[in-house]
């Protein structure tokens, strides 16, 4: 090959190689590091959500005996510690949590734990919280106010007005958090790298911008928020004063950790009647509750109404589902009325999801309708 050829070809290859650095998507400053940036309080209060999940936390390690803690603002969890070591004042470690009672006494991730449960009295889901710490660091001497620092910290800035920027994050259209606080329909979540919090109190609507929660073609765009940080449930929100658009800012490469586990499926935890309750007024309101908020749209379809015995009713019968976020509960109403002094199932079959797209277990019960 002449000179002149190879210089054609090596001018070809590196103009290719400018086509692609210059239009290839470029790694998102939003893109998740895998792990939820949280506090003890919605550990312990959504214990479900967070079960097998990695897990940044800030606070300090408190020992007493054999038994070590992390306490962080007005809460503390038992930890066990994974080859490494306790420091004191405030550190920033990272860990995975263990919902004892979702797992078994013999299950090896328990090995460490030197204050493991009698397995004849083995503790319910929720009862008993463990965090299997695998770093430890001891936390800067951050002051200013970031969605990082405020989802790690809350307590610090609790009643105190705040500006911070984040990307437009919907209706918790990617799971940053565990639940809504059903504030307002217009509720949204402001997401960066590292962290999530919730807004309320404003649309995220102004001069040149009018999103909607519920789409995820508006995530691209970010929005520096004004006003106060609250605390309600585990939940952090940030009662919002003013809104504006903001820039993003430069994109950095994120080195992705390895992938969670698949999140818990969901389950209904809660039902009115109970199951094999006998005697129920045909128009008492039907309800049921799940372990964790559901993505309303997967309802539709799902909870069917049939009869036990005796000949069936005239027609189908359709079931309306009416959501109530803040409660993760679910009030069903029958197209029709239900029939005295029959025997009524209810099943829930495949197709719900949470909100953060897990699969809730199937459930059925039944219940005997007394007299009009």
């Amino acid at each position: 090959m002449t000179t002149k050829g190879r210089r054609t070809r090596t001018g070809l290859w590196a103009f290719a190689l400018f086509v692609v650095f210059v239009f290839a998507p470029r790694p998102s400053w939003s893109q998740s590091s895998g792990r939820h940036l949280t506090t003890i309080d919605a550990l312990r209060r959504f214990p479900g959500y967070f079960h097998l999940q990695n897990v940044v936390l800030r606070g300090e390690f408190v020992e007493n005996g054999r038994r070590v803690s992390l306490r962080g603002g007005d809460s503390e969890i038992q930890v066990m510690l994974n080859d490494v070591s306790t420091v004191n004042g405030p550190v920033e470690v990272r860990a995975q949590l263990y919902d004892v009672g979702r797992l078994t006494a013999s299950d090896p991730r328990l090995g460490r734990y030197e204050n493991k449960p009698d397995p004849d009295h083995w503790p319910q889901p929720g009862e008993e919280l463990l965090l299997n710490i695998t770093n430890v660091a001891t936390a800067g001497p951050e002051s200013a106010p970031t969605v990082r620092l405020i989802a790690l910290e809350p307590w610090k800035f609790d009643g105190q007005s705040v500006s911070v920027t984040g990307q437009f994050g919907g209706r918790n259209l990617f799971g940053d958090v565990p639940a809504a606080p059903a504030k307002d329909k217009y509720d949204f979540v402001l997401r960066s790298t590292e962290g999530a919090v919730w807004v309320t109190g404003l649309r995220p609507k102004g001069k040149g911008f009018d999103l909607n929660v519920d789409a995820r073609v508006d995530t691209s765009h970010w929005l520096q928020v004004s006003g106060v940080i609250k605390r309600e449930r585990g939940l952090v929100l940030l009662e919002a004063k003013t809104i504006v658009p903001a820039q993003a800012p430069a994109t950095r490469v994120v080195v992705e950790e390895a992938p969670p586990p698949p999140k818990e499926p969901g389950e209904i935890v809660f039902s009115s009647p109970t199951d094999g309750e006998t005697n129920v007024s045909p128009t008492a309101p039907i309800r049921v509750q799940f372990s964790r908020g559901i993505d309303p749209p997967t309802l539709n379809g799902h909870f069917r109404f049939s009869y036990i015995g005796g000949a069936p009713p005239e027609g189908t019968m359709d079931v309306q589902a009416s959501y109530d976020a803040g409660t993760h509960a679910v009030v069903l109403k029958p197209s029709k009325p239900l029939e005295a002094f029959r025997t009524i199932k209810i099943e829930l079959v495949d197709g719900v999801k949470t909100f953060d797209g897990a699969p809730i277990k199937p459930w059925s019960m039944t219940f005997s309708v007394g007299a009009n």
